[in-house]
């Protein structure tokens, strides 16, 4: 038995945070157990005891990405009862979570390495879609509208990611928001009259 000091509360955390930075740093080309374990400051077996090999600790990466991208849209949300300004704000959340955390942005919307098959992950991945699909459902809106209102959401995350919106690139913060504002507000199901 090792006599070195166990230094982590929670490991699995702690290792799932060393793997987000890693993401950041490497990308998913220059992501691997060993680095990460590095990272954290354990050994290398560490991780692949806690998620068995890479594509485990991606998928581990992707579940959680999942919960901080539902938390973003939900800390964009609180307090919105109107179900479009609901529905808007969940877009800024998108674009508030893509912007924060790049990486993981990456890794649950573009990447193939995590396993979608997994429990966990497919629960994360459908929650959110279902909290969009309430958001759209809430206006009275239909399939189309829930295409659209995602589609707009991710492609503005997904541009401002790549430094594409160079017309919002020297906006100041209000008037960056209320343009995002007035995209997602055309994509919204019409309201009833």
């Amino acid at each position: 038995m090792d006599d070195k000091p166990y230094h982590h509360g929670d490991l699995r955390t702690a290792l799932l945070a060393a793997g987000e930075a890693e993401l950041a740093e490497r990308g998913i080309e220059g992501f691997s157990l060993r680095s990460v374990a590095k990272r954290a400051g354990v050994s290398h077996a560490a991780p692949a005891h806690h998620f068995g090999d890479v594509g485990g600790l991606l998928t581990a990466l992707a579940t959680e990405g999942f919960l901080h991208f539902q938390a973003a849209m939900d800390a964009r949300e609180a307090g919105a009862i109107d179900p479009r300004e609901r529905a808007v704000r969940a877009g800024l959340g998108y674009l508030d979570f893509a912007t924060a955390r790049p990486a993981l942005f990456r890794l649950i919307f573009s990447s193939a390495k995590p396993d979608t098959a997994n429990p966990a992950l497919q629960v994360a991945a459908e929650a959110a879609y279902l909290h969009l699909v309430g958001l759209v459902n809430a206006m009275g809106g239909d399939e189309a509208d829930i295409i659209a209102l995602w589609a707009a959401s991710h492609g503005i995350a997904d541009l401002a990611l790549g430094g594409k919106l160079r017309m919002m690139h020297h906006m100041p913060e209000p008037a960056r928001e209320a343009m995002v504002r007035a995209v997602l507000t055309r994509v919204l199901p019409k309201a009833s009259p």
